[in-house]
């Protein structure tokens, strides 16, 4: 039998487990966070991250969670962005700047190449051994 607690990803509580990793106060404290940034950016559409996180004392992380999370848009809010994950540039959408995944699609891309020559490679070899085998008969 196990038990259904576990502590809170935020706070270090235990809690009966959830969907959302943190505790029920750390649920609200969240929400009550949430309610904040929307206030604020309602009233003031052209702040930065920055700014809506020095006036709501939201930290920029959890603004960040809320933006990714698609519960804060950024579209109406020209001076928003996020970091990229990969190299922290400033973005507005997804999880990459545009030269981080034009990057990482080019890597693929190699590396897909790089095997398909060496599954050809192989072929080729692997004919050549069966000929040399069926000559040694």
């Amino acid at each position: 039998m196990s038990l259904n607690v576990e502590n809170c990803n935020r706070c270090g509580k235990i809690y009966v487990k959830n969907n959302f990793g943190v505790c029920p106060a750390c649920i609200k404290e969240i929400e009550l966070q949430y309610e904040k940034c929307l206030k604020y950016l309602r009233e003031n559409k052209g702040s930065s991250m920055q700014e809506l996180s020095e006036a709501t004392e939201v930290p920029m992380k959890q603004i960040m969670k809320f933006i990714r999370d698609g519960r804060i848009s950024i579209k109406n809010n020209p001076n928003m962005t996020y970091e990229c994950d990969a190299c922290g540039n400033s973005i507005r959408e997804g999880n990459l700047c545009d030269s981080c995944r034009n990057r990482l699609m080019k890597d693929t891309s190699d590396l897909h190449a790089q095997e398909e020559r060496k599954r050809l490679y192989q072929e080729q070899h692997k004919a050549t051994f069966q000929s040399k085998d069926k000559n040694d008969r």
